[in-house]
């Protein structure tokens, strides 16, 4: 049997970004502000739908992009990941309500259910993000 050895001691490596991180991250900052407008957009569809509205929303939810950009590694990916997963349920549910309102279908109940599912999810990501 061949063993291999090494003399490598990476104890004290520097481990360096990858080239362009900064303008990655520039990137998914532009995206994360864009997609939570959008999902708010998207909720005040539902909320109509519903026929609930437009609820005013508090600098808690309006400014979780501008706040989420102070954290940093995980606890930021958890909020970008957060926004993407509620961008993904939006985008369907709204699409399935508006067909069943253009077919001339009741949707009220349908948009409640998908207008209480963003909630309890935007709530749980704005939880993740230190207030004040």
């Amino acid at each position: 049997m061949n063993a291999l050895t090494h003399e490598f001691d990476l104890s004290h490596a520097i481990m360096l970004p990858p080239a362009g991180e900064d303008l990655r991250r520039e990137q998914d900052r532009a995206t994360l502000a864009e997609q939570w407008s959008a999902v708010h957009d998207a909720a005040a569809a539902i909320g109509v739908l519903a026929q609930l509205g437009r609820p005013e929303e508090g600098t808690e939810v309006t400014g979780l992009p501008e706040r989420a950009e102070a954290l940093a590694g995980f606890e930021y990916e958890l909020v970008r990941r957060g926004v993407d997963d509620l961008a993904a349920i939006m985008q369907p549910g709204l699409r399935a309500l508006l067909a069943l309102s253009a077919g001339g279908q009741d949707t009220t109940v349908a948009a409640l259910t998908l207008w209480r599912e963003f909630h309890a999810s935007r709530d749980a990501i704005v939880a993740l993000v230190p207030h004040g």
